[in-house]
């Protein structure tokens, strides 16, 4: 089971068959799909991608489990989180996000980042938690940065993205930096 993770102003937890309509108007929207791999083409391809994500364990070793952001009020879909499970030893996790634009510039972004940290840092005893970012994503870049990853690399044209050469930039966190 995923876990439920709480804040003030959020819930985190699995996507149902519900959220397939919500999921699909934002990954389609032309702001997000800019610096994401997987846009969905219609309703149901978010729907098959929901019915995927439901048949795996959370926490597997070399795999991608896809977390709902939530308004914690309303339980409206405002965004997903995707959490990628490295190695064979478990020590490491990935973490992407993305935010519905009409919620972006709230906070809701960094209050998602830090509550995953939290739980991957202190319920999953990760050691160490990494995202990788275009760095003309200047928010996702940000938003890094404010919930205190720090930029290991710089990697420039290493990654042939949507028809061209684009850099990629790796923030990262180590368990023992959290909460120090």
């Amino acid at each position: 089971m995923p876990p439920e993770i709480l804040t003030k102003r959020l819930r985190l937890d699995d996507l149902t068959a519900d959220d397939a309509h919500a999921l699909f108007t934002y990954r389609s929207h032309p702001e997000v799909t800019r610096f994401q791999g997987w846009c969905p083409a219609a309703v149901e391809d978010a729907g098959a991608f929901i019915a995927r994500n439901a048949t795996k364990p959370f926490n597997e070793h070399d795999s991608w489990y896809q977390l709902a952001i939530r308004a914690a009020d309303t339980g409206a879909l405002i965004g997903d989180f995707g959490v990628h499970f490295i190695g064979d030893d478990g020590q490491q996790a990935e973490i992407g996000f993305t935010i519905d634009p009409a919620s972006q510039r709230q906070g809701l972004g960094s209050e998602a980042v830090t509550a995953v940290l939290d739980h991957l840092f202190t319920t999953l005893r990760k050691h160490r938690v990494y995202a990788s970012v275009d760095p003309r994503n200047e928010a996702s870049m940000a938003l890094l940065k404010k919930v205190g990853m720090r930029q290991e690399a710089h990697f420039r044209e290493s990654l042939f993205w949507k028809g061209e050469w684009v850099d990629d930039v790796v923030f990262a966190l180590l368990r023992s930096e959290w909460r120090a």
